[in-house]
């Protein structure tokens, strides 16, 4: 039976699966799963959870690893600061990120969500193991929600919520660390609490909202909420890797139907599916696989795990449920990159060259030379003209600098005002400057002049101006 012959039953879509049809919550049972795919995202998304939470305590150079100090307007990127004056990289690099997930997306589906999102990760990883050690498993935790609030419901709640509560504020304190850095962080943490009543707040909102997340709300972020699984349906085509039903060798001519030792399936023209429903009872999301390609669905592979250990239980080949494409179903061809991932892969790497020659080539000291609005040339001896100049200075990094200016060439002399430049990490500096030529050095109205800028002995910026001068 094809998935998509106009015959099928497609009522399934008119709603999701975690609401009923008078709108109200479908409570998610999960089955504690286990088997090959599930060991794998283990494996990786414990080695992600690592990362996470160890990566605001490195420094490079004094630097956190990663920041995005949205308050201080001051981005770190593996140590390397950007200020608001990178404007044009972070739009670059937003760019390069939508693009990287249109393409992501179009080959391998909802590959991301599945296995490196961070709110799979957290539910699946921690607070439904946490879930499945207390309440125990998808029938426990049934039998559980509907007995009336005695001891053992109240104990095993006031148990679960606590511990979820802890959780929820270690994550709340880590996201916080990438916003305002670790050592602001503790300093929150170790002083009095009326000095930093504001970031308390902050991680009081961002555990409660973690704490609300994980406990209620869960699948419903992937479903109701997460933009990126919105922009599946537009993303994906039948080209794309996906976690999907084989329906050619699952329905065959007569369908599915319940296993029978020792019978010849496929002679009889029976699918390989036996309608266990093992699929449905693992689901995260509480959708049925063999339905086709769904909106709630995360591609987390637990289908995949329940259905092969279905198969290798009855003897029948693994991979009624796998990695592939709808085209690959419906033709059994190997997977080839379509000529749509082709352009985008051309385009994400034509931007990924830029922003990197861009980060390669971005200067540490960055200076700037505005003529002074409303003013022209100034006579200021016998023969020597002045022209005045705001200079805008801005140091990138997290050292002292001090600065000093020197015109090439000598054909020209430069004072400023207000006397040496010292420039404080991350600080702006903007002075009146006064250049002044020779007649003998003017190239008529305008005279190219370029100007050194110093770190002790090493140049490491030259700017170039245009001096106005009378013609002659």
């Amino acid at each position: 039976m094809d998935a998509n012959d106009s015959n099928k039953d497609e009522s399934f879509r008119d709603a999701i699966a975690t609401v009923d049809k008078d709108g109200k919550r479908v409570w998610v049972y999960a089955k504690k799963i286990k088997g090959k795919w599930f060991n794998k995202r283990q494996y990786f998304g414990y080695a992600l959870l690592a990362f996470l939470f160890v990566a605001p305590f490195i420094k490079i150079k004094g630097e956190p690893l990663i920041m995005l100090n949205i308050l201080e307007r001051k981005f770190v990127l593996f140590g390397k600061v950007f200020w608001p004056e990178d404007s044009h990289l972070f739009a670059i690099g937003m760019m390069a990120f939508v693009i990287l997930i249109i393409v992501f997306t179009v080959v391998f589906g909802r590959l991301f969500c599945g296995w490196a999102c961070p709110q799979t990760i957290f539910l699946e990883l921690i607070f439904r193991r946490i879930e499945f050690w207390i309440d125990g498993d998808w029938n426990q935790q049934k039998k559980l929600e509907k007995q009336p609030w005695n001891a053992e419901k109240i104990r095993k709640r006031l148990i679960k919520w606590t511990i979820y509560w802890i959780v929820s504020f270690l994550i709340a304190n880590i996201f916080l660390a990438y916003i305002i850095g670790i050592d602001e962080l503790f300093n929150i943490i170790t002083d009095s609490p009326k000095n930093h009543l504001g970031g308390l707040i902050s991680l009081f909102i961002f555990t409660s909202v973690f704490f609300a997340v994980f406990t209620w709300f869960r699948e419903q972020v992937c479903i109701a909420v997460c933009p990126y699984g919105r922009l599946q349906g537009v993303l994906l085509d039948e080209n794309s890797i996906l976690v999907a039903y084989d329906y050619k060798r699952g329905e065959r001519e007569k369908g599915r139907s319940k296993f029978r030792k020792n019978e010849d399936r496929e002679a009889l023209g029976k699918g390989d599916c036996i309608d266990c429903h093992q699929c449905v009872n693992v689901c995260p999301t509480g959708i049925d696989i063999r339905n086709g390609t769904q909106l709630e669905c995360v591609n987390c592979t637990a289908c995949m795990d329940a259905c092969d250990s279905i198969m290798e239980g009855v003897g029948l080949e693994k991979g009624l449920i796998r990695y592939d494409s709808e085209a690959g179903i419906k033709t059994g061809d190997k997977y080839s990159l379509s000529g749509r991932a082709k352009a985008y892969i051309v385009l994400m790497v034509g931007i990924l060259t830029l922003l990197v020659v861009l980060l390669a080539t971005r200067a540490d000291i960055e200076v700037n030379f505005l003529r002074e609005r409303g003013t022209s040339y100034q006579k200021t001896g016998e023969d020597e003209y002045a022209n005045i100049y705001n200079l805008h200075l801005i140091n990138k990094t997290q050292d002292t600098i001090p600065i000093y200016l020197e015109v090439e060439g000598n054909n020209a002399s430069i004072d400023i005002i207000g006397g040496p430049i010292t420039l404080a990490p991350g600080a702006q500096i903007k002075r009146k400057t006064l250049i002044k030529m020779n007649v003998t050095e003017l190239k008529g109205t305008k005279t190219p002049v370029l100007i050194g800028i110093y770190e002790n002995d090493k140049k490491i910026e030259t700017a170039s101006i245009t001096f106005s001068g009378p013609g002659f």
